[in-house]
């Protein structure tokens, strides 16, 4: 027996031999009924061992790509320092992973774009990535899309065949961590959350099984993995999505002066979330260095001419704009031009450098920030309003800092609360803050809790939010912790806000 099939044998056999089944529950049973762990090992980890058991790369602290390797999107997580980064090409990689994981006792984190506010993509174990499993491929009317897919990737690798699939902007984020929290895109409004698309996962389980989970095969874990948070059940390795076809959008800003930044706001929130399903808004607040005042704007994708769509916005702020624009694109230039990279290469909407998920010629800069999040299930009263921009008028020209609202509705919410675990579907828009200093994050979060009633993203994981599980998951929190109990009993994949 080869050292692969031998570690399976010993670490991953007595697991599934202890009686955890694809759609058993866990808790409040007899022991027997658990997994049990292996014995706490009693010498270093063989981590040369490892490394002949992959077709992928392992990369240690000793190794010259190791600084490189163990960097997040975000810098301020530096200085985290794992024991090994594993880049996995198979999903048998991932499963040698996890066993050596188990066998080692040692905390494992899986990690894809590596965007995670909270840095909990990286920790000083095992990193576990799927950058390699990156292939986009159309089976007829589906997209089946490796995890490790960075979003540009996914848009460029369906554009030729006029199709998409409903994803978020930032070019280098991963669709794995995106579509497992549930994915807010700018198509979102017309076909779903990135969730909705999906037809099948193939998931990577903490027994080292690997899983075909739609709506019949192991279902609670399918339901589980679409809004139920990146790195609590499992190690996702391939997406099956629904393709929506595609051509060209257009792409569309408009802008008014800060003083008419109340009308604004007032006039968005009641249009954004009852447009027409073809269109989809985001208003952001800015303050930079050095800028006079704060800037509003509203940007905007509509999959037609936006013209009536920016008429009704002007309409219903009440307030004439200093400018816009619009644009109809091809759906990929669209996407580059929402993502930060209009103009340049695929290739330069990357990351730079040489590891899996980065290319030689990319240009997409990393961002020192870090955010926090609500989700509004009712308009901003006049107070609300008024306490928001106040905080834009404290200390601007001191830092970059972010409110972004992402208009809800359409698409997303003729789907049930309880039809998948992402439950936010009532909701009116999701609030981001950006900023680098966590000072004026806190203070504008605080300012602003009193009108959103304890909710928040998932994906805009905060490591400061207090009641975090009902308000990322809401109603579907019970539902998500069996299934946590069922598929991860021993609690593998962790981190401080997993279930």
């Amino acid at each position: 027996m080869d050292r692969r099939r031998l570690l399976k044998a010993t670490v991953l056999g007595p697991l599934a031999a202890a009686g955890c089944s694809d759609e058993k529950p866990s808790g409040g049973g007899a022991s027997g009924d658990r997994p049990s762990r292996p014995p706490r090992p009693t010498g270093p980890a063989d981590w040369n061992a490892l490394e002949r058991g992959l077709d992928g790369t392992l990369i240690r602290p000793s190794d010259a790509s190791y600084a490189q390797a163990r960097r997040l999107y975000i810098p301020r997580y530096d200085g985290i320092e794992p024991a090994g980064i594993a880049y996995c090409k198979t999903p048998q990689d991932v499963s040698e992973c996890i066993a050596f994981a188990t066998q080692q006792r040692m905390p494992v984190a899986m990690r894809c774009g590596g965007h995670s506010y909270a840095g909990w993509s990286t920790g000083t174990g095992l990193v576990v990535d799927v950058s390699p499993m990156d292939t986009v491929k159309r089976d007829g009317g589906n997209a089946v899309v490796g995890a490790g897919t960075r979003l540009i990737d996914l848009y460029a690798g369906l554009a030729d065949d006029g199709v998409g699939v409903p994803s978020g902007s930032c070019p280098t984020v991963g669709v794995a961590g995106l579509t497992l929290g549930g994915g807010i895109g700018v198509t979102s409004r017309a076909y779903g959350l990135s969730c909705d698309a999906l037809v099948s996962v193939q998931v990577v389980t903490a027994d080292g099984r690997v899983l075909t989970c739609d709506g019949k095969q192991n279902p609670d874990l399918f339901w589980a993995c679409r809004g139920g948070g990146g790195g609590n059940f499992g190690a996702v390795v391939s997406f099956t999505f629904r393709a929506h076809e595609i051509a060209e959008v257009t792409p569309f800003s408009v802008r008014w002066a800060w003083s008419d930044a109340a009308d604004v706001i007032r006039g968005w929130q009641r249009w954004a979330p009852a447009a027409p399903d073809e269109a989809w808004t985001s208003l952001r607040l800015d303050t930079q260095p050095g800028q006079a005042t704060p800037s509003i704007e509203v940007i905007g994708v509509a999959l037609a001419d936006a013209t009536r769509h920016m008429n009704a916005l002007t309409a219903a702020t009440g307030a004439d704009p200093t400018s816009s624009t619009s644009q109809s694109l091809p759906y990929l230039d669209a996407m580059k031009v929402m993502g930060g990279c209009a103009g340049q290469t695929v290739e330069q909407c990357h990351v730079q450098g040489t590891l899996p998920g980065q290319r030689p010629t990319g240009a997409f800069p990393r961002t020192n920030y870090a955010g926090k999040s609500h989700i509004a299930y009712k308009p901003l009263p006049d107070n609300a309003i008024s306490a928001l921009l106040d905080r834009f008028d404290k200390g601007n020209d001191v830092q970059n800092r972010s409110v972004l609202m992402d208009a809800l509705g359409g698409a997303i919410g003729r789907v049930g609360p309880g039809d998948t675990a992402f439950p936010h579907r009532k909701a009116l828009f999701c609030v981001q803050y950006l900023a680098p200093d966590n000072a004026w994050l806190r203070a504008t979060h605080a300012a602003m809790e009193p009108s959103m009633g304890g909710t928040a993203y998932v994906n805009y994981i905060d490591p400061d939010l207090k009641g975090w599980a009902t308000a990322y998951y809401g109603p579907n929190l019970d539902r998500l912790k069996k299934t946590k109990a069922a598929h991860d009993p021993e609690r593998l994949f962790r981190f401080p806000q997993a279930l």
